[in-house]
């Protein structure tokens, strides 16, 4: 199972490794919470695609390798503080042929956590799961370089192993292109 993931990662990423220069092309940091108290924080950098198609809205792409950090209730009491390292592959979509500063996104991807997520009120069984992603946001500066977006994450191991409960996170998300 460990080989299978490793490999959906590796392909995950070729997107960015194809493009042979691995200078990020933008930077982001998120905050979100979950249900019981869960908070994540995190920072990450992301490679655009050489890709692109225009119909009603301007559709691109990027890859974004967040790391990140979250601090939810232990079992037994106290706090715990797993991190994240997770590879999303992000389809954008800017409306109105691009013109409008709105935009959609939508992303699937993989993610690692350092140790297994166990609450009062949830324990998952792997440390490798997807990170599905769908947010909505606002472009704006000088040249449209910097959005602030909300994006509603879930990561589970869609039924690989169980249980599976998942979390779900809420997340702000400040970006930056440069």
């Amino acid at each position: 199972m460990k080989r299978k993931i490793a490999s959906l990662l590796a392909v995950l990423a070729l997107p960015a490794a194809q493009a042979m220069d691995f200078t990020p092309d933008g930077t982001f940091a998120t905050v979100g919470v979950a249900p019981h108290q869960t908070v994540t924080v995190g920072t990450g950098l992301l490679w655009d695609w050489d890709w692109k198609a225009e119909r009603q809205a301007t559709l691109t792409a990027h890859t974004e390798l967040i790391v990140a950090g979250w601090r939810a209730d232990a079992v037994g009491g106290g706090s715990q503080t797993p991190g994240q390292l997770a590879v999303l592959p992000v389809l954008h979509m800017q409306l109105d042929r691009g013109r409008s500063p709105w935009f959609l996104e939508f992303g699937i991807g993989a993610s690692f956590t350092n140790k297994i997520y166990r609450t009062p009120n949830k324990v998952t069984s792997t440390r490798w799961n997807f990170y599905d992603m769908l947010g909505a946001g606002y472009s704006f500066g000088a040249g449209r370089k910097q959005e602030i977006g909300l994006r509603y994450v879930h990561i589970s191991n869609p039924g690989a192993k169980k249980p599976n409960p998942g979390e779900d996170f809420l997340q702000l998300r400040y970006g930056m292109r440069f």
